[in-house]
């Protein structure tokens, strides 16, 4: 299972075509919120959460999925348990992407020194450790970074593409008449 978290003032864009990327592939993933079953959005759009935290399940987790927006970023980093979560994964060598602003929080936990890492321009100061890329999308192992709302699509291509295969990818980015 993948886990999308959301908070108050997450990038819609980054979330949900994330999200449908990876459903069109087959991917089992859940949206989370941190807090509420309803999260609203950095533009006000309110979503309806799959599960809250107290529903994630460690022992089936894939990999997690970190979208940006403001105050979004901030108030998953606020969060102990998308902490916890992302630490887990990193450890165990399982997915851990972020977009946006969002690899910060990877920067702050020393996730991303040694490796390459992208993020929305301004934000690369906190990208402690990593070597600054701004490229769209960057992949680093199992660490996946993106640049902002408008690499969206890339950056769940570059999920699926890791998870199953870039074949896999290719079909259902094709299927949706881009990439």
């Amino acid at each position: 299972m993948f886990y999308i978290f959301l908070a108050d003032g997450f990038e819609i864009t980054e979330a949900l075509t994330t999200l449908d990327v990876m459903r069109r592939a087959k991917l089992d993933v859940l949206t989370v919120s941190i807090d509420k079953d309803v999260v609203t959005s950095s533009n006000n759009v309110s979503v309806f959460a799959d599960i809250t935290t107290d529903k994630i399940n460690l022992d089936d987790i894939d990999g997690v999925i970190l979208p940006g927006g403001m105050p979004g970023t901030t108030n998953l980093e606020k969060s102990d348990v998308v902490i916890n979560t992302v630490k887990y994964c990193y450890e165990n060598k399982k997915l851990v992407s972020a977009i946006c602003a969002a690899p910060s929080i990877l920067g702050h936990l020393g996730i991303l020194n040694g490796k390459k890492a992208t993020c929305f321009p301004g934000f690369d100061t906190e990208l402690e450790g990593a070597e600054y890329t701004a490229a769209h999308t960057q992949v680093d192992g199992n660490v996946i970074t993106a640049k902002g709302a408008g690499c969206s699509v890339e950056f769940g291509h570059a999920i699926v593409s890791l998870v199953l295969s870039k074949a896999e990818a290719d079909k259902v980015t094709e299927s949706m008449q881009c990439l």
